[in-house]
């Protein structure tokens, strides 16, 4: 998603819902299917870009990554932006960030374009967002909680690149679209769909994303089940069979090890924030 404050593309609507001194918090939708790529624009600032739902594309410095639920990207001022919406539907969190702001919040980490959003750093993202009503103190500490946990995964080691690389970043982006859209049941039905070796395709995942593709898909998997527990979910083995795991200790199990806190207690914590913010509001 590119700048709220210097969008022309039509297909976007953009609500500030929170803005102080230093930050910014926007929700960014893309309602329309838009699949050719937008004319350029450059970043005006720092942005941290996180998708709540959908899909899109997003190219910069010659490099084209996929932007889902599980990829989240940073921006930085003169970066030259081109988006892509082959589905549209797509929703983002966009948080804009002063110089001075950025600076304090990451001091000297390298700069990154992608983020892998792991468990832990999508429930800071939705804690950010369900303390928007609070923007100057419950807000500014999630925000604290969410660009440090960000930098420590841009910050994750990764093969050095190499001649395979842009191999298996398309690889891999093929092998996300197809688990996302129709997860085809396991490691060898999904490398046949694709065409390629399951050694190749297992191989691929870590060497791209940090993470092999079977906690990858459990990532998928966790974070559909915060949308359901976010939305009042109750029924445990329910959302166990429906998110197809074994049995509700195998949902528990997977959750608390991507989360780092089980199914029940965070259905209280995202149902708790929920409350307070319609009290403060």
């Amino acid at each position: 998603m590119s700048d709220p404050r210097r969008s022309v593309r039509l297909v976007l609507e953009t609500v500030e819902v929170a803005a102080r001194p230093g930050y910014a918090v926007s929700v960014v939708r893309c309602a329309e299917v838009h699949p050719g790529w937008s004319p350029p624009e450059v970043a005006a600032g720092h942005r941290m870009v996180l998708v709540r739902r959908g899909r899109f594309r997003r190219r910069v410095r010659g490099t084209v990554a996929d932007a889902d639920p599980a990829l989240a990207y940073l921006a930085s001022p003169g970066d030259e932006e081109s988006f892509a919406h082959p589905a549209g539907g797509d929703v983002c969190t966009s948080v804009a960030f002063g110089a001075q702001r950025w600076s304090q919040l990451t001091g000297d980490s390298p700069a990154a374009t992608t983020v892998y959003v792991d468990a832990r750093l999508d429930l800071a993202h939705r804690r950010a967002v369900a303390a928007v009503t609070d923007p100057d103190y419950a807000l500014a500490e999630e925000l604290l909680k969410l660009v440090g946990h960000a930098i420590t995964q841009a910050a994750v080691v990764r093969t050095p690149a190499s001649a395979d690389r842009t191999d298996d970043r398309a690889l891999v982006s093929r092998a996300r679209e197809a688990i996302a859209s129709c997860d085809p049941g396991g490691l060898f039905p999904l490398a046949d769909l694709l065409g390629v070796s399951p050694y190749r395709l297992s191989r691929a995942f870590p060497r791209e994303l940090g993470v092999s593709l079977t906690r990858y898909r459990n990532r998928l998997r966790v974070g559909r089940a915060l949308d359901r527990l976010e939305a009042g979910e109750r029924e445990l083995a329910r959302l166990a069979a429906d998110l197809g795991f074994a049995d509700q200790a195998h949902l528990t199990r997977t959750v608390r090890e991507h989360a780092g806190k089980t199914p029940a207690v965070l259905r209280g914590l995202l149902a708790g924030e929920r409350r307070e913010g319609g009290r403060r509001a």
